[in-house]
Protein backbone atom coordinates (compact mmCIF):
# COMPACT_ATOMS: atom_id res chain seq x y z
CA UNK A 1 0.00 0.00 0.00
CA UNK A 2 0.96 3.25 -1.04
CA UNK A 3 1.25 5.61 1.80
CA UNK A 4 -1.40 9.09 1.30
CA UNK A 5 -1.22 11.58 4.47
CA UNK A 6 -2.60 14.86 4.48
CA UNK A 7 -2.44 17.97 6.77
CA UNK A 8 -6.16 20.04 6.80
CA UNK A 9 -5.77 23.54 8.35
CA UNK A 10 -8.93 25.74 8.44
CA UNK A 11 -8.11 29.09 6.81
CA UNK A 12 -9.62 31.21 10.16
CA UNK A 13 -6.17 32.33 11.68
CA UNK A 14 -2.43 32.08 11.34
CA UNK A 15 -0.64 28.35 11.05
CA UNK A 16 -0.71 27.24 15.31
CA UNK A 17 2.22 25.39 16.32
CA UNK A 18 0.01 22.42 16.77
CA UNK A 19 -0.86 22.52 13.95
CA UNK A 20 3.13 22.73 12.52
CA UNK A 21 3.34 19.79 14.12
CA UNK A 22 0.67 18.11 12.87
CA UNK A 23 1.83 18.63 9.72
CA UNK A 24 5.16 17.53 10.71
CA UNK A 25 4.28 13.96 11.15
CA UNK A 26 2.47 13.58 8.46
CA UNK A 27 4.68 14.70 6.25
CA UNK A 28 7.24 13.10 7.97
CA UNK A 29 5.25 9.63 7.68
CA UNK A 30 4.84 10.35 3.97
CA UNK A 31 8.30 11.05 3.14
CA UNK A 32 9.53 8.01 5.19
CA UNK A 33 7.44 5.85 3.31
CA UNK A 34 7.73 7.45 -0.06
CA UNK A 35 4.36 8.11 -0.24
CA UNK A 36 2.39 11.20 -1.13
CA UNK A 37 1.87 14.15 1.38
CA UNK A 38 -1.30 16.47 0.26
CA UNK A 39 -1.92 19.80 1.74
CA UNK A 40 -6.25 20.52 2.05
CA UNK A 41 -7.60 23.92 2.93
CA UNK A 42 -10.92 23.01 4.53
CA UNK A 43 -12.13 26.33 3.69
CA UNK A 44 -15.97 25.71 4.43
CA UNK A 45 -16.38 28.32 7.45
CA UNK A 46 -16.80 31.29 5.07
CA UNK A 47 -17.33 33.48 7.26
CA UNK A 48 -13.98 33.16 9.27
CA UNK A 49 -11.86 31.98 6.02
CA UNK A 50 -9.47 34.40 4.71
CA UNK A 51 -7.21 34.39 2.01
CA UNK A 52 -4.93 36.45 3.82
CA UNK A 53 -4.71 33.58 6.93
CA UNK A 54 -4.64 30.86 3.69
CA UNK A 55 -1.37 32.61 2.69
CA UNK A 56 0.07 32.46 6.32
CA UNK A 57 -0.53 29.29 6.55
CA UNK A 58 1.39 28.36 3.15
CA UNK A 59 3.64 31.05 4.22
CA UNK A 60 4.43 28.98 7.87
CA UNK A 61 4.95 25.45 6.09
CA UNK A 62 7.20 26.81 3.15
CA UNK A 63 9.23 28.34 6.49
CA UNK A 64 9.41 25.07 8.18
CA UNK A 65 10.67 23.14 4.93
CA UNK A 66 7.17 20.62 4.61
CA UNK A 67 6.51 20.73 0.83
CA UNK A 68 3.31 19.19 -0.67
CA UNK A 69 2.08 16.97 -3.69
CA UNK A 70 0.73 18.93 -6.41
CA UNK A 71 -1.79 22.21 -5.51
CA UNK A 72 -3.37 22.80 -2.34
CA UNK A 73 -6.80 22.06 -2.60
CA UNK A 74 -9.90 23.20 -1.52
CA UNK A 75 -12.35 21.55 0.45
CA UNK A 76 -15.11 24.46 -0.58
CA UNK A 77 -14.58 23.99 -4.04
CA UNK A 78 -15.82 20.04 -3.39
CA UNK A 79 -19.10 20.99 -2.48
CA UNK A 80 -21.19 19.21 -4.76
CA UNK A 81 -19.36 16.41 -4.78
CA UNK A 82 -19.95 15.93 -0.79
CA UNK A 83 -23.72 17.13 -1.58
CA UNK A 84 -23.55 14.15 -4.17
CA UNK A 85 -22.80 11.49 -1.44
CA UNK A 86 -25.65 12.85 1.20
CA UNK A 87 -27.75 11.96 -1.57
CA UNK A 88 -26.24 8.94 -2.53
CA UNK A 89 -26.69 7.87 1.04
CA UNK A 90 -30.35 9.35 1.14
CA UNK A 91 -31.31 6.97 -2.41
CA UNK A 92 -29.93 4.12 -0.14
CA UNK A 93 -32.00 4.75 3.02
CA UNK A 94 -29.23 4.76 4.98
CA UNK A 95 -30.02 8.85 5.33
CA UNK A 96 -33.53 10.71 5.87
CA UNK A 97 -35.18 14.09 5.23
CA UNK A 98 -35.12 15.72 8.79
CA UNK A 99 -37.96 18.33 8.60
CA UNK A 100 -37.27 19.34 12.39
CA UNK A 101 -37.05 23.14 13.53
CA UNK A 102 -34.50 24.55 15.14
CA UNK A 103 -37.17 25.91 17.74
CA UNK A 104 -38.50 22.01 17.80
CA UNK A 105 -35.41 20.92 18.50
CA UNK A 106 -34.08 23.68 21.12
CA UNK A 107 -37.39 23.10 22.60
CA UNK A 108 -36.75 19.38 23.11
CA UNK A 109 -32.72 20.60 24.39
CA UNK A 110 -34.50 22.93 27.20
CA UNK A 111 -37.15 19.94 28.57
CA UNK A 112 -34.01 17.22 28.27
CA UNK A 113 -32.17 19.74 30.19
CA UNK A 114 -34.72 20.70 33.03
CA UNK A 115 -35.46 16.87 33.31
CA UNK A 116 -32.24 16.53 33.88
CA UNK A 117 -32.15 13.64 30.55
CA UNK A 118 -29.98 13.55 28.00
CA UNK A 119 -30.01 16.61 24.92
CA UNK A 120 -29.19 13.78 22.29
CA UNK A 121 -31.62 15.23 19.77
CA UNK A 122 -33.85 11.80 18.01
CA UNK A 123 -35.50 12.89 15.16
CA UNK A 124 -38.82 11.96 14.86
CA UNK A 125 -38.67 12.03 11.23
CA UNK A 126 -36.52 9.06 11.01
CA UNK A 127 -38.93 6.32 9.75
CA UNK A 128 -42.01 8.85 8.39
CA UNK A 129 -42.63 7.79 4.68
CA UNK A 130 -41.60 9.97 1.87
CA UNK A 131 -45.95 10.18 1.26
CA UNK A 132 -45.87 12.14 4.67
CA UNK A 133 -43.01 14.68 4.30
CA UNK A 134 -44.53 17.97 4.15
CA UNK A 135 -43.62 21.13 1.45
CA UNK A 136 -41.11 22.53 4.05
CA UNK A 137 -37.16 22.78 3.97
CA UNK A 138 -35.52 20.22 5.75
CA UNK A 139 -31.55 18.47 6.64
CA UNK A 140 -30.30 14.98 5.68
CA UNK A 141 -29.26 13.35 8.66
CA UNK A 142 -27.13 10.02 8.44
CA UNK A 143 -29.00 7.11 10.20
CA UNK A 144 -27.07 5.95 13.18
CA UNK A 145 -27.11 2.76 14.99
CA UNK A 146 -29.27 3.26 18.14
CA UNK A 147 -27.35 0.64 20.22
CA UNK A 148 -24.40 -1.63 20.81
CA UNK A 149 -20.76 0.04 20.56
CA UNK A 150 -18.31 0.99 18.07
CA UNK A 151 -14.55 0.79 18.61
CA UNK A 152 -12.28 1.59 16.51
CA UNK A 153 -8.59 0.97 16.51
CA UNK A 154 -5.93 3.22 16.29
CA UNK A 155 -2.41 3.71 15.89
CA UNK A 156 -1.35 6.04 19.08
CA UNK A 157 -4.97 5.69 21.35
CA UNK A 158 -5.05 1.75 20.82
CA UNK A 159 -8.74 0.38 20.76
CA UNK A 160 -11.09 3.08 21.70
CA UNK A 161 -14.63 2.51 21.98
CA UNK A 162 -17.81 4.39 22.05
CA UNK A 163 -21.58 3.50 23.04
CA UNK A 164 -23.90 3.89 19.68
CA UNK A 165 -26.67 5.70 22.09
CA UNK A 166 -24.49 8.46 22.17
CA UNK A 167 -24.28 9.19 18.65
CA UNK A 168 -26.54 11.34 17.05
CA UNK A 169 -27.90 11.04 13.18
CA UNK A 170 -25.90 13.60 12.48
CA UNK A 171 -26.53 16.40 9.58
CA UNK A 172 -24.97 16.08 6.44
CA UNK A 173 -26.65 18.52 3.84
CA UNK A 174 -28.15 21.89 5.65
CA UNK A 175 -31.16 23.03 4.30
CA UNK A 176 -29.81 25.11 2.26
CA UNK A 177 -28.01 22.35 0.52
CA UNK A 178 -24.88 22.79 1.57
CA UNK A 179 -22.14 20.17 3.40
CA UNK A 180 -21.43 20.22 6.63
CA UNK A 181 -17.98 19.99 7.82
CA UNK A 182 -18.40 15.78 8.96
CA UNK A 183 -19.69 14.77 5.58
CA UNK A 184 -16.93 16.28 3.37
CA UNK A 185 -13.80 15.62 5.31
CA UNK A 186 -14.97 11.98 4.77
CA UNK A 187 -15.60 11.99 1.11
CA UNK A 188 -12.23 14.34 0.54
CA UNK A 189 -10.25 12.13 2.50
CA UNK A 190 -11.45 9.11 0.64
CA UNK A 191 -11.76 10.87 -2.77
CA UNK A 192 -7.67 11.87 -1.99
CA UNK A 193 -6.95 8.32 -0.93
CA UNK A 194 -5.73 9.17 2.66
CA UNK A 195 -4.38 5.95 4.06
CA UNK A 196 -3.88 7.32 7.06
CA UNK A 197 -5.36 10.01 9.18
CA UNK A 198 -2.84 11.41 11.76
CA UNK A 199 -3.79 14.76 13.82
CA UNK A 200 -4.66 16.28 17.32
CA UNK A 201 -6.48 13.80 19.77
CA UNK A 202 -9.18 16.53 19.89
CA UNK A 203 -10.80 15.01 16.86
CA UNK A 204 -11.31 11.39 18.37
CA UNK A 205 -14.75 11.79 19.26
CA UNK A 206 -15.60 13.03 15.37
CA UNK A 207 -13.78 10.13 14.31
CA UNK A 208 -16.56 8.27 15.50
CA UNK A 209 -19.38 10.57 13.79
CA UNK A 210 -16.94 10.10 10.48
CA UNK A 211 -16.91 6.39 10.83
CA UNK A 212 -20.69 6.04 9.97
CA UNK A 213 -20.35 7.64 6.65
CA UNK A 214 -17.11 4.78 5.83
CA UNK A 215 -19.87 2.48 7.28
CA UNK A 216 -22.77 3.54 5.04
CA UNK A 217 -20.52 4.11 1.64
CA UNK A 218 -18.95 0.75 2.51
CA UNK A 219 -15.37 2.83 1.94
CA UNK A 220 -11.89 1.57 3.09
CA UNK A 221 -11.22 3.38 6.39
CA UNK A 222 -7.88 4.76 6.76
CA UNK A 223 -5.72 3.96 9.68
CA UNK A 224 -6.11 6.19 12.47
CA UNK A 225 -3.75 8.41 14.65
CA UNK A 226 -4.61 10.86 16.97
CA UNK A 227 -1.73 12.77 18.83
CA UNK A 228 -1.88 14.78 22.32
CA UNK A 229 -2.00 18.37 22.30
CA UNK A 230 0.85 19.97 22.48
CA UNK A 231 0.72 21.84 26.49
CA UNK A 232 2.96 24.40 28.14
CA UNK A 233 5.26 24.01 30.84
CA UNK A 234 2.80 24.29 33.43
CA UNK A 235 1.04 21.57 31.19
CA UNK A 236 -2.08 23.57 30.22
CA UNK A 237 -2.91 23.68 26.87
CA UNK A 238 -0.55 26.24 25.08
CA UNK A 239 -1.62 29.64 24.91
CA UNK A 240 -0.85 33.12 24.53
CA UNK A 241 -0.15 33.05 27.99
CA UNK A 242 2.90 30.77 27.55
CA UNK A 243 4.49 32.42 24.74
CA UNK A 244 4.53 32.36 21.26
CA UNK A 245 1.63 30.10 19.63
CA UNK A 246 1.83 30.39 15.71
CA UNK A 247 4.56 29.23 13.80
CA UNK A 248 5.13 32.96 12.24
CA UNK A 249 6.43 34.30 15.81
CA UNK A 250 9.05 31.69 16.28
CA UNK A 251 10.02 32.69 12.33
CA UNK A 252 10.52 36.17 13.63
CA UNK A 253 12.17 35.07 16.77
CA UNK A 254 15.07 33.90 14.74
CA UNK A 255 14.84 30.08 15.26
CA UNK A 256 15.97 27.97 12.45
CA UNK A 257 13.29 26.10 10.60
CA UNK A 258 15.65 22.89 10.89
CA UNK A 259 16.11 23.12 14.70
CA UNK A 260 11.93 23.75 14.50
CA UNK A 261 11.67 20.25 12.84
CA UNK A 262 14.02 18.59 14.78
CA UNK A 263 12.41 20.03 18.29
CA UNK A 264 8.74 19.48 17.02
CA UNK A 265 9.37 15.64 15.85
CA UNK A 266 10.44 15.16 19.55
CA UNK A 267 7.34 16.34 21.26
CA UNK A 268 5.45 13.56 21.70
CA UNK A 269 7.79 11.63 19.78
CA UNK A 270 10.40 9.74 20.19
CA UNK A 271 13.31 7.81 19.20
CA UNK A 272 15.07 6.11 21.58
CA UNK A 273 17.40 8.64 23.58
CA UNK A 274 18.15 10.40 20.25
CA UNK A 275 17.38 14.31 20.63
CA UNK A 276 19.28 16.31 18.09
CA UNK A 277 18.97 14.68 14.41
CA UNK A 278 19.06 15.45 10.66
CA UNK A 279 15.96 15.09 8.55
CA UNK A 280 17.09 12.32 7.17
CA UNK A 281 17.23 10.87 10.09
CA UNK A 282 13.96 11.49 11.12
CA UNK A 283 12.18 10.42 7.98
CA UNK A 284 13.75 7.00 8.30
CA UNK A 285 13.22 6.74 12.21
CA UNK A 286 9.75 8.14 12.27
CA UNK A 287 6.64 5.72 13.36
CA UNK A 288 3.58 5.73 14.56
CA UNK A 289 3.97 3.55 17.37
CA UNK A 290 6.98 6.06 18.76
CA UNK A 291 4.14 8.74 19.45
CA UNK A 292 3.44 8.85 22.85
CA UNK A 293 -0.27 8.80 24.72
CA UNK A 294 0.16 11.43 26.88
CA UNK A 295 0.49 15.40 26.40
CA UNK A 296 3.93 16.79 25.46
CA UNK A 297 5.08 20.47 27.36
CA UNK A 298 7.11 22.66 25.03
CA UNK A 299 9.90 23.50 26.42
CA UNK A 300 11.88 27.06 25.36
CA UNK A 301 15.20 25.64 26.55
CA UNK A 302 15.10 22.70 24.94
CA UNK A 303 14.35 24.25 21.66
CA UNK A 304 17.23 26.64 22.04
CA UNK A 305 19.49 24.08 22.25
CA UNK A 306 18.62 21.74 20.08
CA UNK A 307 18.23 25.31 17.45
CA UNK A 308 21.91 26.24 18.48
CA UNK A 309 23.17 22.38 17.56
CA UNK A 310 21.79 23.19 14.21
CA UNK A 311 23.06 26.34 13.46
CA UNK A 312 26.89 24.86 14.46
CA UNK A 313 26.59 22.22 11.69
CA UNK A 314 24.12 24.44 9.12
CA UNK A 315 25.88 24.45 5.84
CA UNK A 316 26.80 28.29 5.35
CA UNK A 317 25.27 28.87 2.37
CA UNK A 318 21.88 27.04 3.95
CA UNK A 319 22.64 29.47 6.67
CA UNK A 320 23.11 32.96 5.09
CA UNK A 321 19.49 32.13 3.15
CA UNK A 322 17.80 31.26 6.26
CA UNK A 323 19.02 34.72 7.50
CA UNK A 324 17.90 36.42 4.41
CA UNK A 325 14.48 34.93 5.18
CA UNK A 326 14.51 36.11 8.91
CA UNK A 327 15.28 39.90 7.76
CA UNK A 328 12.36 39.85 5.24
CA UNK A 329 10.64 38.07 7.35
CA UNK A 330 10.47 40.94 11.03
CA UNK A 331 10.57 43.92 7.63
CA UNK A 332 14.46 44.53 7.83
CA UNK A 333 16.69 45.80 5.48
CA UNK A 334 17.93 42.40 3.96
CA UNK A 335 22.14 42.33 3.73
CA UNK A 336 24.26 44.37 0.68
CA UNK A 337 26.93 42.63 -1.01
CA UNK A 338 29.65 43.44 1.29
CA UNK A 339 27.53 42.16 4.42
CA UNK A 340 26.73 39.25 2.65
CA UNK A 341 30.24 38.56 1.91
CA UNK A 342 31.49 39.69 5.12
CA UNK A 343 29.22 37.22 7.00
CA UNK A 344 30.17 34.17 4.56
CA UNK A 345 33.69 34.47 5.83
CA UNK A 346 32.59 35.33 9.74
CA UNK A 347 30.19 32.01 10.04
CA UNK A 348 32.87 29.50 10.72
CA UNK A 349 33.88 31.71 13.83
CA UNK A 350 29.84 32.96 14.93
CA UNK A 351 27.86 29.58 14.50
CA UNK A 352 29.40 27.26 17.57
CA UNK A 353 27.26 29.42 20.27
CA UNK A 354 24.45 31.23 18.56
CA UNK A 355 21.18 29.41 19.21
CA UNK A 356 19.04 31.77 16.86
CA UNK A 357 19.28 34.05 13.98
CA UNK A 358 19.28 37.12 16.42
CA UNK A 359 22.43 35.95 18.34
CA UNK A 360 24.44 34.71 15.31
CA UNK A 361 24.19 38.44 13.57
CA UNK A 362 24.32 40.47 17.23
CA UNK A 363 28.09 38.57 17.27
CA UNK A 364 28.38 39.37 13.50
CA UNK A 365 28.05 43.16 14.60
CA UNK A 366 31.77 43.02 13.74
CA UNK A 367 31.25 42.26 10.23
CA UNK A 368 28.11 43.77 9.15
CA UNK A 369 28.78 47.24 10.80
CA UNK A 370 31.00 49.97 8.77
CA UNK A 371 33.64 51.87 10.22
CA UNK A 372 34.15 54.67 12.13
CA UNK A 373 33.33 51.95 14.66
CA UNK A 374 30.71 53.53 17.90
CA UNK A 375 31.63 51.24 21.01
CA UNK A 376 29.07 50.81 23.15
CA UNK A 377 29.02 51.79 26.68
CA UNK A 378 30.71 48.59 28.31
CA UNK A 379 33.18 48.70 25.37
CA UNK A 380 33.75 52.45 25.65
CA UNK A 381 34.84 51.42 29.04
CA UNK A 382 37.37 49.60 27.59
CA UNK A 383 39.24 52.20 25.63
CA UNK A 384 41.16 54.10 28.43
CA UNK A 385 44.01 56.46 27.81
CA UNK A 386 46.30 53.34 28.44
CA UNK A 387 45.26 51.16 26.32
CA UNK A 388 44.76 53.31 23.46
CA UNK A 389 48.65 54.05 23.81
CA UNK A 390 49.00 49.94 23.46
CA UNK A 391 46.71 50.04 20.46
CA UNK A 392 48.93 52.88 18.82
CA UNK A 393 51.86 50.67 19.98
CA UNK A 394 50.57 47.34 18.11
CA UNK A 395 49.35 48.74 14.93
CA UNK A 396 52.77 49.74 13.34
CA UNK A 397 53.57 45.65 14.15
CA UNK A 398 50.55 44.84 12.49
CA UNK A 399 51.19 46.93 9.07
CA UNK A 400 54.35 44.70 8.73
CA UNK A 401 53.07 41.21 9.90
CA UNK A 402 51.89 38.20 7.56
CA UNK A 403 47.86 37.76 8.09
CA UNK A 404 47.83 34.16 9.63
CA UNK A 405 46.56 33.40 13.47
CA UNK A 406 50.20 32.22 14.23
CA UNK A 407 51.51 35.62 13.41
CA UNK A 408 48.97 37.57 14.91
CA UNK A 409 48.81 36.00 18.19
CA UNK A 410 52.41 35.84 18.59
CA UNK A 411 52.35 40.18 18.02
CA UNK A 412 49.90 40.88 20.43
CA UNK A 413 51.32 38.43 22.89
CA UNK A 414 54.48 40.24 22.13
CA UNK A 415 52.67 43.59 22.73
CA UNK A 416 50.79 42.47 25.94
CA UNK A 417 54.12 41.50 27.78
CA UNK A 418 56.08 44.21 26.81
CA UNK A 419 53.13 46.20 28.72
CA UNK A 420 53.12 43.75 31.39
CA UNK A 421 49.65 42.56 30.53
CA UNK A 422 48.43 39.65 30.14
CA UNK A 423 46.72 38.50 26.35
CA UNK A 424 43.38 38.40 28.26
CA UNK A 425 43.74 41.95 29.38
CA UNK A 426 44.64 43.51 25.98
CA UNK A 427 41.62 41.32 24.39
CA UNK A 428 39.03 44.29 25.94
CA UNK A 429 40.27 46.78 24.11
CA UNK A 430 41.19 44.98 21.19
CA UNK A 431 36.66 44.02 21.06
CA UNK A 432 36.18 47.68 21.45
CA UNK A 433 38.04 48.57 18.92
CA UNK A 434 37.31 45.78 16.21
CA UNK A 435 33.68 45.52 16.90
CA UNK A 436 32.15 47.94 19.29
CA UNK A 437 31.23 45.37 21.95
CA UNK A 438 32.36 43.76 25.10
CA UNK A 439 31.40 40.13 23.70
CA UNK A 440 32.71 39.35 20.48
CA UNK A 441 34.00 36.23 18.57
CA UNK A 442 37.89 35.51 19.32
CA UNK A 443 39.65 38.69 18.36
CA UNK A 444 42.05 36.83 16.38
CA UNK A 445 39.29 35.62 14.40
CA UNK A 446 37.99 38.78 13.91
CA UNK A 447 41.32 39.89 12.51
CA UNK A 448 41.35 37.50 10.26
CA UNK A 449 37.93 37.96 8.99
CA UNK A 450 38.48 42.07 8.97
CA UNK A 451 41.48 41.34 6.93
CA UNK A 452 44.66 43.64 7.36
CA UNK A 453 43.57 47.11 6.04
CA UNK A 454 40.12 46.84 8.02
CA UNK A 455 41.79 45.82 11.18
CA UNK A 456 44.37 48.33 11.17
CA UNK A 457 42.09 51.20 10.18
CA UNK A 458 39.76 50.07 13.34
CA UNK A 459 42.69 50.27 15.89
CA UNK A 460 43.89 53.84 14.55
CA UNK A 461 40.44 55.20 14.85
CA UNK A 462 40.09 53.39 18.11
CA UNK A 463 43.81 55.18 19.48
CA UNK A 464 43.62 58.02 18.01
Amino acid sequence: MSVVTRFAPSPTGALHIGGARTALFNWLYARGYGGKFYLRIEDTDKARSTDENKQAILDGLTWLGLDWDGEPSSQAANADRHAAVAHELLDQGKAYKCYSTQEEIEAFREKARAEKASTLFRSPWRDVPESEHPDAPYVIRIKAPRDGQTTLHDAVQGDVTWSNDQLDDMILLRSDGSPVYMLAVVVDDHDMGVTHVIRGDDHLANAFRQNLIYDAMGWNKPVLAHIPLIFGPDGKKLSKRHGATGAAEYQAMGYPAAGMRNYLARLGWSHGDDEFFTDAQAKEWFALDGIGKSPARFDFKKLENICGQHIAVAEDSALLQEISGFLTATGQLPLTERQSDGLSRALYCLKERAKTLPELLEKAHFILTSGPITPDEKAAAQLTDVSRGILSELTPQLQNASWSRDTLEEVVSSVAEANDMKLGKLAGPLRAALAGRAVSPSVFDMMLVLGQEETIARLKDASA
